[in-house]
């Protein structure tokens, strides 16, 4: 019975990643999770994990605590590494409600509380239905999973302030942005070009009221062309769910010292 009963120190420096994890990753964290049943969760998965890992117990000192605070530290930029590539969905929608006119317009998202683009709601919220169709929270927790084996639990050493984290990250940062702008291009040319035609009937015709045809003008070419070139956002959401995991590996290799 004693063999089924894990040490304390090891167990919560396990529980304290898993939390943290969980506390800014995608899906995992949002808040129409209730909050006793991610607690829930974190502790069986802390407690199946526990007896994956090879390590000897812990003298709770000093030492401890900064352990412990470089588990949480671990958990939370790991799911932050995640959450900055999934918001390139919600930036593309931001680029393409502005050339729509959508932009004043913004909504309260229900899972994380803070307000967020039309469409970028719209289409965040088919992306994690995509992510849940294609199994990508089993590869979430595959992720944490084998964090342990990049990150040794009983290492106190994390290069958290290092040059190749700044630089790996600044570079994490330009491909969402480049992704998010190769998500909306479609959208955002279509409109710039009908800004331009409107323009034209604007100076040919100046007893017609641009703006209230404009409007909705704008509105019914772009999701005409959103209709169109769906397949192509999805293509890329999906390129964008590899690049969150390998960005996630990554990561944790450089925290990991590899």
């Amino acid at each position: 019975m004693t063999e089924l009963m894990p040490d304390p120190s090891l167990f919560l420096l396990v529980l304290v990643r898993i939390s943290a994890f969980f506390v800014t990753m995608p899906l995992f964290s949002y808040r129409t999770i209730p909050a006793q049943h991610r607690a829930a969760f974190s502790l069986v998965l802390a407690w199946t994990m526990y007896y994956t890992i090879d390590a000897a117990p812990i003298e709770i000192n000093g030492e401890y605590i900064l352990l412990i605070l470089k588990e949480a530290m671990v958990g939370l930029l790991i799911g932050m590494a995640g959450f900055i590539v999934l918001s390139a969905i919600q930036i593309a929608g931001g680029f393409i409600d502005f050339q729509m006119g959508f932009a004043i317009a913004n909504v309260i998202d229900p899972q994380t509380g803070v307000q967020s683009p039309l469409m970028g709601q719209y289409l965040y919220m088919f992306s994690l239905l995509m992510l849940l169709a294609l199994n990508g929270h089993h590869l979430i927790l595959d992720g944490i999973f084998y964090s342990y084996q990049l990150i040794p639990i009983n290492e106190l050493t994390f290069p958290f302030g290092s040059q190749e984290t700044a630089h790996y990250m600044a570079r994490t940062f330009s491909s969402v942005f480049v992704i998010a702008f190769q998500m909306s291009m479609p959208v955002v040319a279509v409109l710039f070009l009908t800004d331009v035609m409107l323009g034209v009937v604007a100076r040919t015709v100046p007893q017609l009221n641009i703006f209230a045809v404009g409007f909705p003008l704008k509105i019914g070419v772009a999701f005409a062309v959103m209709f169109i070139v769906m397949g192509v956002i999805f293509t890329l959401v999906r390129q964008l769910f590899q690049m969150m995991l390998l960005t996630m590996r990554d990561l944790m290799t450089i925290f990991g010292g590899g």
